[in-house]
């Protein structure tokens, strides 16, 4: 399987972020940093996620199991419609908790936020316009699975639904693209004393510079 990724058509408004992103590289590099990617292809991040979150998915699995070992006779199936109806409203939820907190520490607060769509993927994204510290952009990344995969398997362990335990495992499962950029970044060793952190306008993933 080739998991490069492939340029593809932009929609107008990425085409007008990528424009006003790479004047913000060129300004940066000729202002003397230097770039490092750590962007993802959003196939690479679909096939890494499934290893990335087997660990998390395994010992919610675990923790279920042991709260409520007598739900699995609980599930209809007529709960099917309910779940993908809630599944649609939960990731456009993720989207939005990665707008919230990254606008929350962003100079012009939500107004640097934007969201789009990669609709050859099916696949919603968030992006924010100004730079961040390091600590502030994985908070972000991070903070639509725990707030979603963690409450949602607490709700599922107090009310004993199989319901929520599943929707709980589809929202750790979509928190895999977050948590491989997020391990990126702490791989990646600085080159320098300055470092601003630039989300990827219509990549996952961000930019570094630094000097």
């Amino acid at each position: 399987m080739n998991l490069k990724k492939k340029e593809r058509k932009l929609t107008p408004k990425e085409q007008k972020r990528k424009e006003r992103f790479e004047l913000v590289c060129e300004t940066m590099v000729a202002n003397g940093y230097s770039k490092t990617d750590l962007t993802v292809g959003v196939v690479t991040a679909n096939v890494m996620a499934i290893l990335i979150m087997a660990p998390f998915m395994a010992l919610g699995l675990w923790i279920f199991c042991v709260a409520v070992p007598e739900v699995w006779v609980a599930f209809a199936v007529s709960d099917v419609g309910a779940m993908l109806i809630a599944m649609i409203v939960l990731i456009v939820m993720h989207e939005l908790i990665h707008g919230l907190t990254w606008g929350c520490f962003a100079k012009e607060h939500f107004g640097s936020i934007e969201f789009g769509v990669i609709w050859s993927m099916l696949t919603p994204y968030c992006t924010c316009s100004e730079p961040l510290k390091r600590w502030q952009y994985i908070l972000g990344g991070l903070m639509p699975t725990l707030l979603l995969g963690s409450g949602l398997m607490a709700a599922a362990c107090l009310l004993h639904s199989l319901f929520w335990f599943v929707l709980a495992e589809v929202m750790i499962l979509a928190g895999g693209g977050d948590f491989l950029i997020v391990c990126k970044m702490l791989l990646h060793k600085t080159k320098g004393t300055k470092a601003y952190y630039y989300d990827h306008p219509y990549e996952g993933g961000l930019v570094v510079f630094e000097k």
